[in-house]
């Protein structure tokens, strides 16, 4: 079955509400400009437009002070690293729900409070590390640097951890060429990366928890987000070359639900899940281009069940990113392609597939425009397909994954 489902999800709203809210809190407590998480701003002294085109598209100042670990500073400001977003919405979709959008909530013509996240974001210790520990010791542990993500779900009703990683990162010289490197801890794949082509920050920007949505992806696009823990480190020579290795696993029912999060019918991965990221990276006056590989192996009890044993999913990902900016126009064009190899020997036997084995891809092309910093749109197109597999698609039409659909979004 082909899904093409346009949501009405009134984008422009939501955004321009979410952007003038943020320029309240940052009038509240910081610089008198917007910015996309303020306590950036406050700490950096710069407007948003320095490290973003529009959110969350990042420009290379934004890539760099990501991968110096959310220290660099330049800003005066003694408040907390603290910053605050509401995303409001309507989603009314071309048909209703039969079951409704989702409960407590109709078949159709829904307002949601999406949802409503503070953030602590910047260096760790915000602008007391001096006070705190004295000069030399703040030296060392200024480059310490977080960005954490507490958010209540206003359809789930659930107040959880959101994407929250923490950071050290320093600078080196080898062989004539500069080098920045780091160590991180993070709870979703991907969530470190620096470009916008990876799944954790890839297009849409935005999106309506009341809309329909695919009904099959790869396990490295959010099928493993706040469910993991993981450890890593990178690496990026002169301002070129980036080189990311981790490992993530999944942590105990317990743990899980105290950071809000229900561990029931999770893909758990007992061991350890490698991941890994190459990308090349070369910037010629306002232009700049990425292309790079990414990906995932992972053994996983398929609904935390151990009785079959272990399935196995491993993801090869490509990317590229192209960001120019002339004058009041700022382009970015955006292109990834997923592989995934899937052995279901454990869902099989526990009646969830027929095939033991299949394969997987998605593709995601998008374009983003943004005039004068201020008026923005964007246009993706993605597609999902795969082996025909009854039950594992049991709730899709002849038993297929695919699914392809064209997404717009206005940004003010």
């Amino acid at each position: 079955m082909s899904t093409k489902v346009l949501s009405r999800c009134l984008g422009p709203a939501l955004i321009a509400l979410t952007l003038a809210l943020f320029t309240f809190v940052s009038g509240l407590f910081g610089p008198q400009t917007a910015s996309a998480v303020p306590s950036f701003a406050r700490q950096t002294g710069m407007a948003c437009i320095a490290c973003h085109t529009e959110y969350p598209i990042l420009t290379e100042y934004g890539r760099q002070f990501k991968l110096g670990g959310y220290t660099m500073a330049a800003g005066d400001s003694n408040l907390p690293p603290i910053a605050f977003m509401f995303l409001p919405g309507f989603t009314q979709t071309n048909k209703g729900q039969p079951d409704g959008a989702a409960p407590r909530f109709g078949k159709n013509s829904n307002f949601a409070l999406s949802q409503g996240s503070i953030f602590y974001a910047g260096r760790l210790f915000g602008p007391y590390t001096e006070s705190l520990f004295g000069a030399t010791a703040a030296t060392f542990l200024n480059k310490f640097g977080t960005f954490s993500q507490v958010t209540y779900d206003g359809v789930a009703r659930r107040l959880s951890w959101d994407n929250v990683e923490f950071r050290f990162a320093d600078t080196a010289t080898i062989g004539g060429q500069s080098l920045t490197y780091g160590f991180y801890l993070n709870n979703n794949p991907g969530l470190q990366d620096v470009w916008n082509t990876t799944p954790v920050w890839g297009f849409p920007f935005s999106s309506s928890p009341l809309a329909p949505t695919p009904g099959s992806d790869t396990l490295i696009n959010g099928g493993l987000s706040q469910q993991v823990i993981g450890a890593g480190a990178y690496v990026m020579l002169a301002n070129s070359l980036y080189l990311d290795i981790a490992a993530y696993h999944t942590p105990s029912t317990s743990f899980q639900r105290a950071m809000g999060v229900a561990p029931e019918g999770q893909t758990q991965i007992p061991g350890l899940a490698p991941y890994w990221r190459l990308a090349y990276t070369k910037s010629v006056g306002n232009q700049s281009f990425e292309v790079g590989l990414f990906g995932l192996a992972a053994r996983t009890y398929p609904g935390r069940d151990k009785s079959a044993g272990k399935d196995r999913l491993v993801d090869w990902g490509f990317d590229s990113q192209y960001q120019a900016s002339f004058g009041k126009h700022d382009i970015t064009a955006l292109f990834s392609a997923i592989y995934e190899q899937q052995n279901w020997n454990a869902t099989q036997q526990l009646g969830g597939a027929t095939n033991k084995s299949n394969h997987l891809w998605s593709t995601k092309v998008t374009v983003d425009y943004l005039y004068d910093k201020i008026y923005g749109a964007a246009v993706g197109y993605f597609y999902v397909n795969g082996n025909r597999d009854p039950l594992l698609y049991a709730a899709n039409t002849n038993g297929s994954p695919l699914s392809d659909g064209v997404i717009f979004q206005l940004n003010y």
